[in-house]
């Protein structure tokens, strides 16, 4: 039997997910081999190469935003779930307590050092090993070395200012001027360069640190101190929250908005007003527009009609679609194949590295999978 031909038309309504006031239709992929009598849909790579497009809507060091349009949910899904749990990053694991008499105790004061996300120079980051724990089966574990641990040091006292009795005289009460570390920062962790790690961690710009300087851990009065020394391991978010490397990593799909039947006057007005702004727009109806049959605008000319500017923009609230002007007159959609995924960095990597951190991932586990199989058919 000789294929079937598809008009364009079809093959993009196919693509669409239908959101309606109460349900949403369509919402599975038809396009696999067998699915369409006559319809080749056997995936090729080289309509993949050709049809596949990557498209950035806001590159900042920490927070992107970028289409992927023309693959399946399930890959956009792994990717997502790849950035959220599987890249691995550094954090405090272990923390000794060599002294804490301020008022924060030692268990939250290590649980709010586990959460202070690190940075430094990339390369040495790759350098470093995870740290395998001792377990039953291997009591050792990899053991404390300088490839697999990072040593920070956190050792600060509270004393009065050197002009403490002149600003209390004057009826200072901010703990900040009258004292020395009457709160403790972020920025009071040192790191400590163990053996190799001065090779990539020297000097101010690559040594290991806190992205953030200013987080508050503690506050001190006169008399009370905090010496603690942290290691800082390798993991990943599959394993405690503190190793993901995103604040937030998520996608939605393109909206569509297809006006069927002009809305016009204080109709495309109160249209408009049912979108986030810049989604909907008002233009006047052309002398052209209004002389032609049939196209719903004879005798409009001059007046206001509902376009559709920007669908990015729109959230898919649905509002439209609860005012009976309305009916019949809008269809609301999401294009299936066609992601939009936000990517904030908790600043360890930057958010368009994470990404193609994520993809490199995929590759290992599909080349793993590969292998597995290689092995299970000899």
């Amino acid at each position: 039997m000789a294929p079937a031909r598809v008009s364009q038309t079809e093959l993009d309504d196919r693509k669409i997910v239908g959101v309606n006031a109460e349900t949403v239709t369509n919402v599975t992929s038809t396009d696999i081999p067998g699915h369409y009598p006559g319809e080749d849909h056997e995936w090729d790579l080289e309509d993949f190469k050709n049809s596949f497009k990557v498209k950035f809507h806001k590159h900042q060091p920490f927070d992107s935003s970028f289409s992927l349009i023309g693959i399946d949910a399930s890959i956009a899904n792994a990717f997502r779930r790849i950035l959220l749990a599987e890249i691995p990053t550094l954090a405090i694991e272990y923390v000794f307590v060599h002294n804490n008499t301020s008022i924060v105790q030692d268990e939250v004061l290590s649980h709010r050092l586990g959460l202070i996300p690190l940075t430094g120079n990339p390369a040495g980051l790759r350098w470093l090993q995870q740290y395998r724990k001792p377990t039953d089966e291997d009591p050792q574990g990899s053991g404390v070395q300088d490839i697999n641990t990072i040593v920070m040091k956190l050792k600060v006292e509270c004393t009065k200012a050197d002009n403490y009795d002149e600003l209390n005289k004057k009826g200072e009460d901010d703990p900040r001027l009258l004292y020395k570390h009457a709160h403790v920062y972020a920025k009071d962790l040192d790191f400590v360069v163990s053996g190799r790690q001065d090779t990539f961690f020297s000097g101010e710009a690559n040594k290991i640190k806190p992205e953030h300087p200013d987080i508050l851990l503690a506050k001190m009065r006169p008399g009370q101190c905090i010496d603690m020394e942290m290691h800082c391991i390798k993991g990943i978010g599959a394993d405690h929250a503190k190793f993901s490397p995103v604040a937030t990593a998520s996608y939605r799909l393109l909206p569509t908005i297809s006006i069927t039947k002009p809305i016009l006057g204080n109709h495309a007005r109160k249209f408009a007003r049912c979108f986030p702004k810049g989604v909907i727009g008002l233009e006047e109806v052309s002398p052209g527009e209004a002389k032609r049959k049939g196209s719903g605008y004879e005798g409009h000319e001059g007046e206001k009609k509902a376009v559709v500017k920007n669908t990015f923009k729109d959230t898919v609230s649905r509002e439209c679609l609860r005012h009976p002007e309305f009916e019949g007159k809008v269809k609301l959609g999401r294009v299936r194949d066609h992601f939009i995924f936000m990517v904030e960095s908790t600043g360890q990597y930057q958010s368009d590295e994470l990404f193609l951190e994520s993809v490199n991932i995929l590759k290992e586990k599909c080349a793993s999978m590969k292998r597995g199989l290689a092995e299970y058919t000899r």
